[in-house]
């Protein structure tokens, strides 16, 4: 693996950032996650070594937009493009971070990173140049929607880091579009804080072409009376990782989650959460989906944590997977860590097939076995498309995973 190689002789890139330094320093005595971790142990070493096994670039190749930009209102960014971005306007703002700040916040959170369970964070951002991290600073309300992009070149692995504050009483739809080339790599690290009555409805798209791999963070901590969505999909990747980690800092806040991983062929797609409740009256709605066919593996690892403090809290985290073949596999496990004696909290994991007396109902009615089986699916998906803020007329998701199913 030549990252590896390269992190243990210090040997990664050239004109090394403060911050490159510092999460260098952190991974040079472990370079790699303890495989024998509950965060790593399922995670195919085959796959994972083709995602270390590309070179680093920093270039950005233009690539083209898989849907066309028709509306002035939208708001869209490539990270790594070239760009000053300073729009203040009557309702709302949209301004870049310097680097002082980026440096000031992402330094914070380095310093409480855990080796192995922030490994994906560490990596990424002692891979990412400057150029390749996007932070913007966001107030008022009446934002238009917005639509970050990142991609990866072939034959190559790009890393690229994104920043993004959300002040009080704001309120935005923001999209998120990680793009995998043929034979790539790509790293993407999200971080996002929440203060006092904000909300974000956001949604992560991602998906690539043969031979492309994907590590996906995001980190999201919420003040008091924010709300934060997630709704996310991935498919399409050799082997890809979806890492949430979010923090309700001080309780009174509001979390809902509703994801989906489909892994076809032989690949291996996870995803895996972890919600911090650090104060009382916290709420979080949580449903994951995993569909698996082929020979593929799809994982999903949840671990809710409730301590003492975290009094009055309403969790709910469910797990629902569809196995479509009798090679394929599927991995679940979400997880309750409660100390305070006042909550609500549930959990629960079901796994099935497509319903075999809908579908002969449907063949009796002159549908074809394939048309019965797109129509379950449909219903199977559209609860979380359903959930992701992108415009129909421009990203008619269910269509193109049917076309993929």
């Amino acid at each position: 693996m030549e990252i590896i190689e390269k992190i243990k002789t210090n040997k990664l890139t050239a004109n090394q950032t403060e911050i490159q330094k510092i999460c260098l320093h952190k991974l040079q005595s472990s370079p790699l996650p303890n495989p024998k971790s509950e965060l790593w142990r399922l995670s195919n070493k085959s796959k994972f070594s083709s995602f270390l096994n590309y070179s680093v670039s920093e270039k950005n190749l233009k690539f083209d937009m898989p849907y066309p930009k028709n509306s002035q209102s939208i708001i869209r960014l490539v990270i790594g493009e070239k760009c000053n971005i300073n729009l203040i306007e009557k309702n709302f703002s949209i301004q870049q971070l310097n680097d002082d700040e980026l440096d000031k916040y992402i330094k914070e959170q380095i310093s409480c990173f855990d080796q192995n369970e922030n490994w994906s964070d560490l990596l990424n951002l002692s891979l990412t140049c400057k150029k390749n991290i996007l932070g913007l600073k966001i107030s008022g309300s009446k934002i238009p929607p917005i639509e970050i992009f990142s991609n990866a070149s072939s034959n190559s692995l790009n890393a690229k880091t994104l920043v993004i504050f959300l002040e009080k009483n704001c309120f935005i739809e923001l999209l998120q579009v990680n793009l995998g080339k043929e034979n790539s790599s790509l790293s993407q690290s999200t971080f996002f804080f929440l203060e006092e009555n904000s909300s974000l409805n956001h949604g992560v798209v991602s998906y690539g072409e043969k031979g492309s791999n994907l590590l996906n963070s995001l980190n999201v901590i919420q003040q008091k009376n924010s709300e934060y969505n997630l709704g996310s999909l991935h498919f399409k990747f050799n082997y890809a990782r979806f890492e949430i980690s979010i923090k309700q800092s001080e309780g009174n806040a509001k979390t809902n989650i509703k994801g989906m991983q489909i892994t076809k062929n032989d690949e291996q797609i996870s995803t895996y959460t972890k919600i911090d409740f650090n104060g009382p009256n916290g709420f979080l709605d949580q449903i994951n989906k995993s569909l698996a066919d082929d020979k593929s593996h799809a994982i999903f690892e949840g671990s809710i944590i409730v301590p003492k403090i975290a009094q009055k809290t309403d969790a709910s985290q469910l797990s629902r997977n569809l196995l479509l073949s009798d090679f394929a596999q599927i991995d679940t496990k979400p997880q309750l860590e409660i100390i305070a004696d006042d909550v609500k909290c549930k959990h629960g994991a079901t796994i099935s097939q497509l319903n075999e007396e809908e579908l002969f109902y449907m063949r009796t009615r002159g549908i074809t076995l394939a048309e019965a089986s797109k129509l379950q699916l449909s219903s199977y998906f559209q609860e979380i498309i359903s959930f992701i803020p992108v415009s129909k007329d421009r990203w008619n998701l269910l269509d193109k995973l049917l076309n993929e199913n």
